[in-house]
């Protein structure tokens, strides 16, 4: 598919596939009844590593979308102090939690003090002690990193198709607050407010996947099993008659870089994805010769017509 572009500015809405784009944007895309957990689509084909990284970068490839995750620094009231590259299970429910938060306050400043607690209270998950320092730890270390995102884009141009590489700024976080904690030998950070980039802001509210908050509950104890989760709630309602076959190769370089072997990650694999199948009980998943085959399947929200609210104008 080809896509006639002008001198406008790429979006985050630009990493991903026409199709997926085309159908995120839908006035009718899907929305939840009740109260659903969001993340917004791109995150949901492409995912932070799953382990600690050695190094200050990481890569991962999902079909035509690259992420480049590079890690930084974060002030701590008296110099800039180096954070590592998130990784594993909480940075995603901070994405999810943050992301939730800027769409039920359509605003996007979030407060991660105290609703930080309340959201790993519904998760089953300890909301003190090491699950709330681990959990502050890594949303310092997202606030921190730097995330780009990179595709090959198909423009025609006076008649003639050509490819051009796109790399694209996909910073989450516009400022990051922190109160400031000099009891101990070192100063620590308590994260209290977050405010996220207007194009990070405008995805989440264009392409936000809807989720269930009992899955998250459910997978919160396994990253990969958790990206199988997201990735199939925003793929599996797009597929169309046929299906959709997934290569091991594929699902390697998208899900198990970390891999060296192909037979480890198969047998890992294999069990997130019934994890995950057991939170996504629509989900129609089937393990065909040389990968998976994907069925159209009903979303884990029924979907309803979107009412998209317009932000509120700055005050003079």
């Amino acid at each position: 598919m080809t896509r006639e572009r002008g001198g406008n500015p790429l979006t985050l809405f630009d990493a991903l596939p026409p199709n997926v784009i085309e159908l995120a944007r839908e006035a009718d895309r899907a929305v939840a009844s009740g109260n659903p957990d969001y993340l917004p689509a791109v995150l949901c084909q492409v995912g932070l590593p799953r382990s600690p990284t050695p190094g200050r970068t990481f890569e991962r490839v999902s079909g035509g979308v690259s992420l480049q995750v590079e890690a930084g620094s974060i002030f701590d009231g008296k110099a800039f102090v180096p954070q590592p590259i998130p990784y594993g299970i909480r940075p995603r429910l901070a994405l999810v939690h943050i992301a939730t938060e800027a769409i039920r306050t359509n605003s996007p400043t979030v407060d991660v003090g105290a609703s930080v607690n309340a959201f790993l209270t519904e998760l089953g998950l300890d909301n003190g002690g090491k699950a709330y320092r681990q959990m502050r730890a890594q949303m310092t270390a997202l606030a921190a990193c730097s995330l780009r995102l990179g595709r090959v884009e198909t423009r025609t141009i006076a008649g003639q198709s050509r490819d051009f590489a796109v790399t694209l700024d996909a910073k989450p976080f516009r400022q990051f607050e922190a109160w400031i904690d000099n009891s101990g030998d070192q100063p620590s950070l308590w994260p209290t407010a977050i405010e996220l980039t207007p194009e990070f802001f405008a995805a989440i509210r264009e392409t936000a996947v809807p989720l269930k908050p009992a899955a998250l509950a459910q997978l919160s104890h396994s990253a990969l099993a958790l990206d199988i989760y997201t990735w199939l709630a925003h793929r599996l309602w797009r597929v169309r008659k046929g299906g959709s076959r997934i290569s091991w190769a594929a699902l390697q370089e998208q899900f198990g870089t970390e891999y060296r072997d192909r037979k480890p990650f198969k047998l890992q694999f294999r069990k997130r994805l019934r994890e995950a199948l057991t939170a996504y009980p629509e989900a129609r998943i089937e393990e065909v010769e040389g990968g998976i085959m994907l069925r159209a399947s009903p979303p884990p929200i029924p979907r309803t017509k979107a009412v998209v609210r317009k932000l509120p104008k700055p005050l003079k």
